[in-house]
């Protein structure tokens, strides 16, 4: 009878290959030679579909299940369905709250060893993978790829509400929460409702009042980064904000969109006095100041404090009386007097 043929085990030397270019280490020579058609570019295994291609057959099988768009693997507590039992599993660490994995040189915590091993990355100082335009070099051809995009100025992932499209694919799937109108980030101290995390974490710092981000010229603090950056401008005096239509320069972006209202024509600030418009909310405010309002509400008297009299004088903002008539309240048997003799 036959004997079956048994795998032989890994010895001692074969756990010592390693690759020449990024050091990781394998057990059989043949997983080496598969890992180092990474480096090498080379995938000979392309999806018929899309084209996209891969390095080994088995990870083009795994990614011709997306094509199929059958969903085998249910997630029992929300009922979320994926296409891999491995990311039904990765899924299922979310519902845990388990950060069991943790990087040995940072701390950090992730939900499996996958991302623990894409982010240890980030300490190694060995990048193999360089740019051929610019020279940056990445831990992975993933990254390389994720960068090249820049170069080429590709926007693969378009949104199909709006048509606004997207280098990367989470860029494109936080857009979309705004179509949705899903917010499901809520501030605990006001309710406040938000789409993404990171907006609800800018926003709590106007409650803490932690103003961490101080200008090294002036000293002035701020809450977000992105006002310390807008702020820095000043001192610097660059103007990189150039109006097309006139030339004119700006420190800010937000000061050239406000001076280009004015090349528009709209004018969206109206005055609810005198229906007065205006291009920018300052110049309203300024304008709603020249209303003349009464002495006694500029003395701080409430209408009507005399029952038998009415305002008639008015004070502009510096507060002098009218010239036009002896005082503010008029009591009303004069004022019908008045009214009498401009009648005749």
């Amino acid at each position: 009878m036959k004997q079956p043929r048994r795998r032989k085990r890994a010895n001692k030397e074969d756990r010592s290959l390693s690759c020449d270019q990024c050091g990781k280490t394998f057990a059989q020579r043949w997983n080496l030679k598969q890992h180092q058609l990474i480096h090498g570019g080379v995938k000979p295994f392309s999806c018929d579909q899309c084209g996209k291609s891969f390095t080994q057959r088995c990870s083009l099988k795994i990614h011709q299940v997306v094509h199929t768009k059958f969903k085998a693997f249910n997630c029992d507590q929300c009922g979320k369905s994926f296409t891999q039992k491995g990311h039904l599993k990765r899924h299922y660490m979310i519902h845990d709250g388990g950060k069991s994995f943790v990087c040995d040189q940072c701390g950090k915590s992730f939900q499996d060893r996958y991302h623990l091993e894409k982010h240890q990355g980030v300490h190694s100082e060995v990048k193999p993978f360089t740019c051929d335009q610019c020279g940056n070099s990445f831990i992975g051809i993933d990254r390389l790829k994720r960068h090249q995009l820049i170069h080429s100025g590709e926007k693969p992932f378009s949104c199909d509400q709006c048509g606004k499209a997207f280098r990367y694919k989470c860029n494109l799937k936080s857009h979309q929460l705004i179509h949705s109108g899903e917010k499901s980030f809520s501030c605990d101290q006001c309710g406040k409702s938000f789409a993404y995390v990171s907006h609800l974490k800018r926003h709590q710092l106007i409650h803490s009042g932690a103003k961490q981000f101080v200008c090294g010229d002036c000293g002035k603090a701020f809450t977000q980064k992105t006002g310390l950056n807008s702020h820095q401008l000043i001192h610097s005096g660059v103007k990189s904000f150039v109006c097309g239509d006139c030339g004119k320069a700006f420190i800010e972006i937000e000061s050239l969109k406000s001076h280009q209202l004015t090349h528009s024509g709209v004018k969206t600030f109206v005055c609810g006095q005198c229906g007065k418009s205006f291009f920018h909310n300052k110049r309203l405010l300024r304008h709603q100041k020249t209303h003349k309002v009464s002495s006694c509400e500029k003395r701080g008297r409430p209408m009507g404090h005399y029952p038998d009299r009415v305002h008639l004088n008015t004070v502009g903002e510096t507060g002098d009386l009218n010239k036009s008539s002896s005082g503010c309240c008029v009591k009303l048997k004069k004022l019908e007097i008045r009214l009498h003799r401009i009648q005749l």
